[in-house]
């Protein structure tokens, strides 16, 4: 859900391909013939489920760059790059079907009376599963998913390398967990209600207590957006009712950034709370999986509660923003808020004390009892 890298996501144009659109340009492109084509919802790219008449591996997802990002190709080599490393490193990561002429992605122009534009094109393989957003998550997936967050940023902190790799330090990028101060700007898209009041909350304390330690954190490459919806997973249990999931698919690595370890672990925390009944206990298992990879240092963990606080701050108030701009759009960008706002508001009646120690105490647990 990447959103411009100099903080100012109005200038974006998100892609408006229709489907007839979409299966010409993977014909043209990529040469491939189109026997089925359905649009997938997205943030601010556009996406489609396509299926192609070819031997072999014959389902992708066309993906088409928002017009402000499709000007970084440098950042979309490397994000690209990065996700063909992760599937040869065993992730279970998209790769790219290359154009024509052999490359990774095609800059193209088209879309409904937008010719002007101009939009980076890719045909990504087709992973299998289910979003985490529509299964009911339980002690153990919320595990695996906090494993899974330190073992992305771990390998690519540590394995990564190309040439183009300096174009993830994205200084002013909205959604980077550096930049929650950023928001003050975006914060007339509330209105004046009790939600303004609690956001402008966790900015000011995020401005006094988070930034003047982020020094002290450790810096990696960050995936930067493990939501609900970016996860996906099997069943690999026949027992309705203990199930047991494993993950078959990381999505979008639009948001790629320099950042830190604990703002993985902070952000897969606050998406993996967005559809939970209890909320509040997910923090503990997510962070036990993390851990079980990179344990926090005290510093780290002593932000941890503003950390997931900030970053359900950008999400909200980003996706009001971003609804203002594109209505047509709405009921996707805003899917967060639907429970969103009630989980931040119940962090901070909870306080941060109490939210603490219910994560540490569950994560601590799984240090006498880890999962099978």
């Amino acid at each position: 859900m990447s959103s411009g890298n100099d903080c100012q996501p109005q200038t974006l144009t998100k892609p408006t391909f229709d489907e007839r659109g979409a299966a010409e340009l993977v014909d043209r492109v990529f040469g491939l013939k189109v026997s089925w084509i359905r649009s997938l919802p997205s943030y601010d790219d556009q996406n489609f489920h396509v299926r192609v008449s070819a031997e072999g591996a014959d389902e992708y997802v066309l993906k088409i760059t928002n017009s402000e990002d499709s000007q970084e190709p440098d950042l979309i080599e490397v994000q690209t790059q990065a996700m063909m490393f992760l599937s040869a490193e065993g992730f279970p990561s998209a790769t790219p079907y290359l154009t024509k002429d052999g490359h990774i992605m095609s800059l193209e122009s088209g879309g409904a009376g937008l010719g002007s534009k101009k939009y980076m094109v890719r045909l990504l393989t087709y992973l299998p599963g289910t979003p985490v957003a529509k299964i009911t998550t339980n002690a153990q997936i919320l595990y695996e998913i906090g494993r899974l967050a330190a073992s992305v940023d771990k390998v690519l902190s540590e394995k990564f390398q190309h040439p183009s790799v300096k174009s993830l330090h994205r200084g002013r990028f909205i959604w980077n967990l550096a930049n929650v101060p950023l928001l003050d700007q975006y914060i007339y898209a509330l209105g004046q209600n009790k939600y303004r009041a609690v956001v402008e909350q966790v900015i000011e304390q995020f401005k006094g207590k988070v930034i003047p330690k982020l020094s002290s954190f450790r810096a990696c490459i960050n995936h930067g957006d493990l939501n609900d919806h970016n996860i996906l997973v099997d069943s690999c249990s026949a027992s309705l009712e203990t199930p047991q999931y494993r993950v078959s698919g990381i999505l979008d690595f639009s948001d790629m950034s320099y950042g830190y370890y604990v703002f993985e672990v902070a952000i897969a925390i606050m998406y993996m709370m967005i559809e939970s009944p209890d909320p509040l206990s997910v923090g503990g298992h997510v962070l036990a999986g993390f851990e079980s990879i990179l344990p926090l240092t005290a510093e780290e963990r002593g932000a941890l509660f503003l950390l997931v606080s900030g970053r359900f701050a950008q999400s909200l108030v980003i996706a009001a923003h971003t609804a203002l701009l594109y209505p047509e759009n709405k009921e996707y960008l805003t899917i967060t808020a639907k429970t969103g706002w009630k989980h931040l508001m119940t962090m901070f009646e909870v306080g941060k004390e109490a939210v603490e120690k219910k994560w540490f105490e569950t994560a601590q647990a799984y240090t006498h009892h880890a999962p099978a």
